[in-house]
């Protein structure tokens, strides 16, 4: 049995952000995905921002679990009046399908459309994931990506 057949989605807890703290402070991570908080490496601050997010009831959180493990998270919020998502996995699981199930299974809960994903220009992997979800790409945008500290494109996807 492959990791992708043992993933589940539960609701995200409190406890899982000291999880996902730390999965986002490895730099590899942060520079794929680029566009980061300023004061991503601020424990306090995360944990306040997240919390809030918790408590939002336009957010949809879920924590994505192999097996036992928590493996990472995936989200629904809206930004400027449209949807998006977005999705972490721990370093340790990529490669594995992981982000391609869970976003699967997060799209049968989260039944919102259209909805939108954003992902660096390089960061392949992110799109493929968007792509096997049914995700398509119409278009491009440019932003400042403080991981990299400079400006870089953007591609914009579209579930409807």
């Amino acid at each position: 049995m492959t990791a992708s057949n043992q993933i589940s989605l539960r609701k995200t807890l409190a406890a899982d952000l000291n999880f996902f703290f730390q999965f986002q402070l490895d730099k590899e991570a942060q520079y794929l995905a680029a566009f980061m908080p300023k004061d991503c490496d601020d424990k306090d601050a995360y944990l306040a921002k997240h919390t809030r997010f918790l408590n939002d009831p336009t957010i949809t959180n879920k924590t994505i679990l192999v097996g036992n493990e928590i493996a990472g998270s995936v989200a629904k919020f809206v930004m400027a009046g449209e949807a998006e998502i977005t999705y972490w996995i721990d370093k340790r699981f990529w490669g594995q399908g992981i982000a391609s199930a869970a976003l699967k299974d997060f799209l049968k809960i989260e039944t919102t459309r259209p909805i939108f994903g954003r992902v660096a220009f390089d960061n392949y992997g992110s799109q493929k994931v968007l792509e096997k979800c049914g995700f398509v790409k119409i278009g491009t945008d440019k932003g400042f990506a403080s991981a990299r500290q400079m400006e870089i494109e953007e591609f914009i996807y579209k579930l409807t």
